[in-house]
């Protein structure tokens, strides 16, 4: 008998306080929709947390030097990207680093510049903090995203601009940045005094023959002029750890952020933050290097599917991340509309696509990181509802 792929194997994440999972009454719910993993992690990561746990005390924590040696360690070798530990402040997730990282680096009124459709969580940081969101769209043109370089200067120009925030790998529309892209942002921003905040959260999913390029590497005004914001919740599905990395080489901004952490009081993190961290990097390379054909299998299959079933649908390529962005315009109805449908008539949970903003209309963005017989059965129910 062949082995079983152990990405195959389904876990139940029902009535287990699963934020995918148990929002929803439906017992019948089929989940594709927020950004987390229905495998379970490395097992090193596992291994790691129980050796945690049955220590039994879990008071406040040092982190160790052992931290700082998995995060630079695990960008050095695998992104090319060197940093001084001394450049790294530790929090409880992106989202939060986000938030500081604006409230230290802006003034109310400031304006930050988004790429949008993306991740939802940008908007709510950068309107928390007072500031003003600048719409610098991607350019949707044969199937695919740009950036537009021509509007990105138009926008930039102004001097009430403070930051653009890049999502790099981009949330939801799958694209991995080029060197070339990354190099041509980076000018434009510098050029009018905008520094750059980059969230590469999804830099460890990025797909062959693509590759991770973080913007903080692209020479030495890029280090100096940017911020990178990495966590491994999303490779290694550790969202619910609370763990994440501020990489900032300007000392003078890297205090200010220091500052907002702390007024914001997200500038510990916990036992099994530290010790899962460290094992994912220094231990689950084996395990993420499995994982990730995985995902791209089930992206395939989807697209034959699609293909097969759903013609009038176009998938966007994925380059990056487990998050596939589907066309649905040919279908002439709004995504809210189509996902609150699926949802209620197929207890088809999807995202509608505005959601990342006005530029998203049309589309749906799909979790594909799941056992292949759970995507079978939410390709079928859209199938259904569409055949309906």
């Amino acid at each position: 008998m062949a082995d079983i792929n152990i990405f195959d194997l389904p876990v139940n994440r029902k009535s287990t306080a699963s934020y995918k999972w148990d929002s929803s009454s439906h017992t019948d719910l089929v989940p594709m929709w927020v950004a987390d993993m229905d495998f379970r992690t490395a097992p090193a990561v596992t291994a790691a947390l129980i050796r945690r746990a049955q220590h039994g005390v879990f008071g406040y924590t040092k982190v160790p030097d052992a931290y700082f040696e998995a995060v630079t360690s695990w960008f050095r070798e695998h992104h090319q990207f060197r940093i001084d530990r001394r450049e790294i402040l530790f929090t409880t997730g992106v989202v939060p680093a986000i938030s500081a990282v604006i409230k230290a680096l802006t003034e109310p009124g400031d304006r930050v510049i988004v790429q949008t459709p993306v991740y939802n969580c940008f908007f709510s940081s950068i309107r928390n903090n007072q500031c003003e969101l600048v719409e610098n769209p991607l350019r949707y043109q044969n199937g695919t995203y740009q950036m537009d370089f021509d509007d990105l200067e138009q926008k930039a120009a102004d001097p009430g601009v403070k930051l653009l925030l890049l999502c790099n790998p981009h949330n939801p529309v799958g694209r991995s940045w080029t060197a070339e892209e990354l190099r041509k942002l980076g000018q434009i921003c510098f050029r009018h005094q905008v520094l750059v905040l980059s969230d590469e959260i999804h830099c460890d999913l990025v797909y062959q023959p693509h590759q991770h390029i973080a913007f903080a590497t692209q020479g030495e005004e890029y280090r100096a002029k940017s911020v990178t914001f990495s966590s491994p919740s999303k490779a290694f599905n550790l969202a619910g750890l609370h763990v994440a990395n501020i990489i900032c080489a300007d000392e003078s901004f890297r205090k200010k952020i220091d500052k907002a952490l702390n007024i914001n009081e997200v500038c510990e993190i916990t036992p099994f933050a530290v010790d899962g961290l460290i094992a994912a990097y220094t231990e689950g390379f084996s395990w993420l290097a499995e994982l990730k054909p995985y995902i791209y299998s089930n992206y395939r299959f989807l697209c034959e599917f699609i293909r097969q079933h759903l013609p009038q649908l176009h998938i966007l390529p994925l380059e990056a991340t487990y998050l596939v962005w589907i066309d649905c315009s040919a279908l002439n109805r709004s995504s809210k509309k189509l996902a609150a449908d699926l949802l209620e008539h197929q207890h088809l949970w999807v995202t509608d696509g505005t959601v990342y903003g006005d530029a998203g209309e049309g589309f749906l963005r799909w979790n594909i990181a799941c056992p292949r017989i759970q995507l079978q059965r939410a390709l079928e129910r859209f199938r259904i509802y569409l055949a309906e």
